[in-house]
């Protein structure tokens, strides 16, 4: 068996093990839902949306891997990508639009996701829904900014990792291998901090100040999230001129950042949650963020420089 097939059966098998649990309860509420046309809330898993559709999405780009390979030849990474993220969309609108039943109301998966997601603070008293609105679907679906943002890369850096490291295999070009390292490092580190926050959403308790150790969490997912984008796109630079291929992917990291930033600004009704007190904590005028949060910002680009840098410099020795 070649080293090529090896990989696409391991992957396969990696992706089926890994996406057992959110698979698994994705098909129990299909099941809930076809038996009985609803889906009672005590047999709904939370957060089924979005990581059901993520794992069902990756399965078939990791199942399509050698077909692809076979026949798209160049453009089989972008290929799958884009039946990777339709079939999360699909899947993913397809969840979001099904009923839910609790004792006390009927709602839709979205509404009762958001509802179990959303944790006022008590002390803004600007905010603009309240539980009983989101269960009844009076919000903003813009509150959903985040979760398909996360969703998304997610989806783009996993496949690429698939693609690219088969693509190594095939061709034995070893360029992008330091790249596509720490892409997978980032991605496995950034998916560990969402399933980490699904069961914990980093020790948050309602107030619109966090705890130190909710600071700090929260700080390392935004830097994360950022650099995993960045490195993304710094990894189809590699080998480039160093103004491109460490300069665009840092700004893709700090965009990303400020994506996030702007989720959670949603989802808190213009406001943002604060990681302390004194002026490093306050927002500036006129805007929402805080000094920190900036830092956090800047810290993502800074830090994804270095990273593209080094696997940059690599790529150059390899191809020269």
């Amino acid at each position: 068996m070649s080293q090529f097939k090896k990989f696409c059966i391991f992957s396969l098998v990696g992706v089926l093990v890994a996406s057992f649990y959110p698979i698994f309860m994705g098909l129990k509420v299909i099941d809930d839902m076809v038996r009985n046309g609803v889906v009672l809330a005590e047999n709904y898993p939370k957060y089924i949306i979005p990581y059901t559709p993520i794992s069902l999405a990756v399965i078939i780009a990791v199942l399509l891997l050698p077909v692809l390979m076979r026949y798209t030849k160049k453009y089989a990474l972008a290929t799958a990508t884009l039946i990777s993220l339709l079939v999360f969309f699909v899947s993913e609108l397809l969840l979001e639009n099904m009923v839910i039943i609790t004792d006390n109301v009927t709602t839709t998966l979205e509404s009762w996701q958001m509802f179990m997601c959303y944790v006022p603070p008590e002390s803004v008293r600007t905010r603009t829904w309240k539980p009983v609105d989101v269960l009844i679907g009076d919000y903003s679906p813009a509150f959903k900014i985040h979760f398909y943002a996360i969703s998304v890369v997610l989806i783009i850096t996993l496949v690429n990792c698939f693609y690219g490291f088969a693509k190594i295999i095939v061709t034995k070009d070893k360029r992008r291998l330091k790249a596509l390292i720490f892409q997978a490092l980032l991605t496995v580190l950034f998916l560990g901090l969402c399933i980490f926050a699904c069961f914990t959403a980093f020790f948050r308790d309602g107030e619109i100040t966090v705890s130190a150790v909710s600071a700090i969490l929260m700080s390392l997912f935004f830097v994360v999230f950022g650099l995993t984008s960045g490195v993304y796109a710094g990894s189809f630079l590699v080998g480039k001129k160093k103004t491109l291929a460490v300069l665009l992917p840092s700004i893709v990291a700090s965009s990303v950042t400020i994506v996030m930033y702007i989720g959670e600004m949603v989802l808190l009704s213009g406001h943002l949650y604060r990681f302390g007190t004194g002026f490093l904590f306050e927002e500036f005028p006129g805007i929402v963020l805080a000094p920190v949060d900036i830092l956090v910002i800047v810290a993502s680009g800074c830090i994804n420089a270095v990273i593209c840098h080094a696997f940059g410099e690599s790529g150059k020795r390899i191809k020269n």
